[in-house]
């Protein structure tokens, strides 16, 4: 795909139900500029996936939509075919919904785990405490370091262009000294998603969800997509008044990342990682 062709697939995606942000396609284009594949009929483009290549191990599926009238004639396989190809050799992660689970499995996908999007509201104050600072004040140095180690592969790329995407906020918290914690809140379809959410204890990110969601109303939704294999980020998320609404399951065709899933309370994106 073109840049220009990568907003129908967020479109699909809004149509889908799946609230894409409002600049998710300008930041997940910086993360593999050919990692977005378009299935035509004609000149008619009726299927889509991306197969994001961050390294030569690792590779992340989403966006895997055919429109209606066209599904059940094999014209999407086509293209799941075409994508993993493209990732041919790589381990590759991928977030299922729940009706595609089985056929990811027979891909050669195995669960990890099961990410669970949980729906509240904004508003409210920010955390007075000291620690929270905005991350324009660190170097993106000191913010992919710390970065790094939740991810299979380095995102640098992804992550630059996320935390200074248009109208979205992006906080650090500090403690001893050095970052402890980050997290991230965009603008979507409808209202607002918070993700990544990284800390090293679960106080401080409930402090950087506080203060992300002093950046909206009371009366607009936030989502917050958390991994269901961490029961602190299960428990801040229903301290908080937040029911779930939405739920994929975590697959690799390859081994399971050893990642600091304890200290992961969100998850930046399920279409790609």
């Amino acid at each position: 795909m073109s840049r220009e062709e990568v907003d129908l697939a967020i479109e699909w995606a809004a149509k889908e139900g799946w609230n894409p942000g409002l600049h998710d396609a300008d930041c997940y284009f910086a993360a593999d500029p050919k990692g977005f594949l378009i299935g035509l009929l004609g000149d008619e483009p009726i299927a889509t996936i991306s197969v994001i290549k961050y390294d030569d191990a690792f590779g992340f599926l989403g966006f895997y939509i055919v429109k209606p009238e066209y599904r059940g004639q094999g014209y999407g396989l086509q293209l799941w075919k075409a994508g993993i190809d493209y990732l041919h050799g790589l381990n590759i992660g991928l977030d299922g919904v729940v009706d595609q689970q089985e056929n990811y499995r027979k891909s050669g996908f195995t669960l990890a785990y099961r990410n669970i999007r949980y729906e509240g509201r904004g508003g409210g104050k920010a955390p007075q405490q000291a620690g929270i600072v905005d991350l324009s004040t660190l170097s993106f140095e000191t913010l992919a370091a710390y970065d790094r180690p939740f991810f299979p592969a380095d995102r640098a790329a992804f992550t630059r262009a996320w935390i200074s995407q248009p109208d979205g906020h992006a906080l650090g918290v500090m403690q001893d000294d050095r970052l402890a914690g980050y997290g991230v809140i965009r603008p979507c379809r409808n209202g607002y998603k918070v993700g990544p959410l990284l800390a090293d204890s679960p106080a401080l990110a409930e402090s950087l969800l506080l203060a992300l969601k002093a950046h909206t109303t009371p009366s607009d939704p936030v989502f917050l997509d958390v991994p269901a294999i961490n029961p602190a980020a299960v428990a801040l998320a229903e301290q908080h008044g937040m029911r779930v609404s939405f739920e994929t399951a975590r697959m690799y065709r390859g081994e399971r990342p050893d990642l600091p899933l304890a200290r992961l309370f969100g998850v930046a994106s399920f279409e790609i990682g």
